[in-house]
């Protein structure tokens, strides 16, 4: 999957430029309850069970600040990609016992034709690797902005 792929599966109604939550319940609840408002899940509740569920068998606050949380659910159609960010930061039981600043939340149906789900993960993870990727994130206010991160706009040639 390259970043345009990636790109298609956001969308400015799945975008939290400032979370208001202060803990890890708090930070998925908003999420949840946003994607609900925005028409995307069928059942906030079956989603916002299945995601604690996934929680409680180990963090997915994967450390230097970014967390995914994510999962499968018959309360959703298609594959959902959701991108929020705290600006002071939630204790959410990180691997490396930081503050989570940055959230992707994927969530899709249990059976998905065209298998992106895994690839779209894997490919926020790997752009999430580089510092100054997470850096720009950090101060994205807007969604353009975002885009722009996402799709790699402007970065110079290595």
């Amino acid at each position: 999957m390259n970043r345009q792929e990636l790109f298609t599966l956001f969308s400015e109604d799945l975008f939290i430029p400032s979370l208001k939550a202060k803990d890890r319940d708090g930070v998925l609840q908003e999420m949840v309850d946003h994607a609900a408002a925005a028409g995307v899940i069928r059942d906030r509740d079956v989603i916002l069970g299945m995601l604690k569920n996934r929680e409680s068998l180990g963090s997915t606050g994967l450390g230097e600040g970014v967390a995914f949380p994510h999962g499968r659910s018959l309360a959703i159609p298609s594959l959902m990609a959701f991108f929020a960010r705290s600006v002071k930061g939630v204790e959410y039981g990180a691997i490396d016992g930081k503050p989570v600043k940055l959230f992707f939340m994927f969530i899709a149906p249990p059976i998905e034709k065209e298998n992106r789900y895994l690839p779209a993960l894997g490919q926020v993870v790997e752009l999430i690797r580089d510092a100054g990727t997470r850096e720009q994130l950090l101060q994205v206010a807007g969604y353009e902005q975002f885009r722009q991160i996402i799709l790699g706009d402007g970065e110079e040639s290595e």
